[in-house]
Protein backbone atom coordinates (compact mmCIF):
# COMPACT_ATOMS: atom_id res chain seq x y z
CA UNK A 1 0.00 0.00 0.00
CA UNK A 2 2.85 2.38 0.81
CA UNK A 3 3.92 2.15 -2.80
CA UNK A 4 0.73 3.03 -3.99
CA UNK A 5 0.85 5.76 -2.01
CA UNK A 6 3.97 7.48 -3.58
CA UNK A 7 3.22 6.19 -6.87
CA UNK A 8 -0.13 8.27 -6.63
CA UNK A 9 1.66 11.17 -4.94
CA UNK A 10 4.40 11.47 -8.19
CA UNK A 11 1.76 10.88 -10.69
CA UNK A 12 0.83 14.17 -12.97
CA UNK A 13 -2.57 14.54 -12.03
CA UNK A 14 -4.70 16.22 -14.85
CA UNK A 15 -7.11 17.22 -12.39
CA UNK A 16 -5.16 18.91 -10.23
CA UNK A 17 -3.17 20.72 -13.04
CA UNK A 18 -6.81 21.77 -14.84
CA UNK A 19 -7.75 23.30 -11.60
CA UNK A 20 -4.38 25.51 -11.40
CA UNK A 21 -4.63 26.29 -14.58
CA UNK A 22 -8.61 27.19 -14.37
CA UNK A 23 -7.45 29.50 -10.82
CA UNK A 24 -4.40 31.61 -12.75
CA UNK A 25 -6.67 32.22 -15.70
CA UNK A 26 -9.47 33.26 -13.50
CA UNK A 27 -7.48 35.75 -11.06
CA UNK A 28 -6.07 37.63 -14.66
CA UNK A 29 -8.74 37.61 -16.68
CA UNK A 30 -12.33 37.20 -15.20
CA UNK A 31 -13.90 39.90 -15.08
CA UNK A 32 -12.06 41.42 -18.01
CA UNK A 33 -12.56 42.87 -21.59
CA UNK A 34 -9.79 41.88 -24.14
CA UNK A 35 -7.59 44.90 -23.84
CA UNK A 36 -4.46 44.37 -26.23
CA UNK A 37 -2.53 46.36 -23.87
CA UNK A 38 -2.96 44.52 -20.89
CA UNK A 39 -2.13 40.93 -22.71
CA UNK A 40 1.34 40.68 -22.40
CA UNK A 41 1.04 41.10 -19.01
CA UNK A 42 -1.70 38.75 -18.74
CA UNK A 43 0.03 36.25 -20.56
CA UNK A 44 3.27 36.14 -17.87
CA UNK A 45 0.99 36.88 -15.25
CA UNK A 46 -0.99 33.24 -15.99
CA UNK A 47 1.79 31.55 -16.91
CA UNK A 48 4.09 32.18 -13.79
CA UNK A 49 1.01 31.94 -11.09
CA UNK A 50 0.69 28.49 -12.68
CA UNK A 51 4.04 28.04 -12.50
CA UNK A 52 4.85 29.02 -9.01
CA UNK A 53 1.36 26.50 -8.01
CA UNK A 54 2.60 23.55 -9.98
CA UNK A 55 5.81 23.76 -8.21
CA UNK A 56 4.30 23.83 -4.45
CA UNK A 57 2.90 20.28 -5.16
CA UNK A 58 6.26 19.16 -5.00
CA UNK A 59 6.10 16.89 -7.57
CA UNK A 60 9.25 15.22 -9.39
CA UNK A 61 8.46 17.48 -12.43
CA UNK A 62 9.45 19.88 -15.11
CA UNK A 63 7.20 21.63 -16.26
CA UNK A 64 6.42 23.79 -19.52
CA UNK A 65 3.58 26.25 -19.35
CA UNK A 66 2.71 27.88 -22.90
CA UNK A 67 -0.22 30.38 -23.23
CA UNK A 68 -2.44 31.72 -26.03
CA UNK A 69 -4.73 35.07 -25.11
CA UNK A 70 -6.93 35.64 -28.49
CA UNK A 71 -9.65 38.40 -28.85
CA UNK A 72 -13.08 36.91 -29.92
CA UNK A 73 -13.10 38.18 -33.50
CA UNK A 74 -14.37 35.73 -35.62
CA UNK A 75 -11.03 34.44 -36.86
CA UNK A 76 -9.79 30.98 -36.36
CA UNK A 77 -7.21 29.53 -34.50
CA UNK A 78 -6.23 25.75 -34.39
CA UNK A 79 -3.50 24.46 -32.40
CA UNK A 80 -2.03 21.17 -31.50
CA UNK A 81 0.87 19.58 -29.85
CA UNK A 82 2.94 15.80 -29.85
CA UNK A 83 4.72 14.44 -27.68
CA UNK A 84 7.41 11.52 -27.59
CA UNK A 85 7.29 10.58 -23.79
CA UNK A 86 6.57 7.82 -21.20
CA UNK A 87 3.10 7.79 -20.75
CA UNK A 88 3.63 6.11 -17.43
CA UNK A 89 5.10 9.57 -15.78
CA UNK A 90 4.62 12.24 -17.90
CA UNK A 91 1.50 13.82 -18.85
CA UNK A 92 -0.12 17.39 -20.61
CA UNK A 93 -3.01 19.53 -19.53
CA UNK A 94 -4.82 22.13 -21.80
CA UNK A 95 -7.56 24.26 -20.22
CA UNK A 96 -9.70 26.63 -22.77
CA UNK A 97 -11.09 29.54 -21.25
CA UNK A 98 -13.73 31.66 -23.02
CA UNK A 99 -15.31 34.88 -22.64
CA UNK A 100 -17.14 37.53 -24.72
CA UNK A 101 -14.35 39.02 -25.46
CA UNK A 102 -11.56 36.55 -25.69
CA UNK A 103 -9.91 33.04 -25.30
CA UNK A 104 -7.17 31.79 -23.39
CA UNK A 105 -5.65 28.47 -23.72
CA UNK A 106 -3.25 27.55 -21.50
CA UNK A 107 -1.25 23.76 -21.96
CA UNK A 108 0.53 22.43 -18.99
CA UNK A 109 3.83 19.70 -19.86
CA UNK A 110 4.57 17.55 -17.11
CA UNK A 111 7.99 15.47 -17.75
CA UNK A 112 9.15 13.30 -15.05
CA UNK A 113 12.71 13.88 -13.15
Amino acid sequence: MDTYQGTEEKAFSVEEVLAIIKESIENTCQNQSYQHAKVAQWNSNIVEQTLKKLSELNKPFKYLVTCVIMQKNGAGLHTANSCFWDNSSDGSATYKYDSKTMYVIVSVFGLAI
